[in-house]
């Protein structure tokens, strides 16, 4: 669902975000946000919605039921007993 808010640039250049958008976005006080910009517009996203991305990306790459946490674990605890 796409969300469109206009607002005015503030005293240096400030931004408020409007509630809804915060809601939408789950932005809380004190929370990180990235700005860029891409295709010539300004972009927000959170740290949350980053990493979920991330992860979407690298699914396709991993086979169902495999755990790289655990592959990583396994192979740390395999290089200490050799330490």
């Amino acid at each position: 669902m796409e969300q469109q808010a206009r607002i005015r640039v503030g005293e240096k250049g400030r931004l408020v975000i409007p509630a809804s958008i915060r809601e939408a976005l789950d932005i809380k006080v004190g929370d990180e946000v990235e700005l860029r910009i891409a295709d010539n517009e300004l972009r927000l996203s959170t740290l949350k919605t980053r990493i979920a991305r991330a992860q979407q990306r690298l699914r396709r790459f991993i086979k169902p039921g495999r755990s790289l946490s655990d592959e990583l674990i396994a192979e740390r605890r395999e290089a200490a007993k050799h330490e």
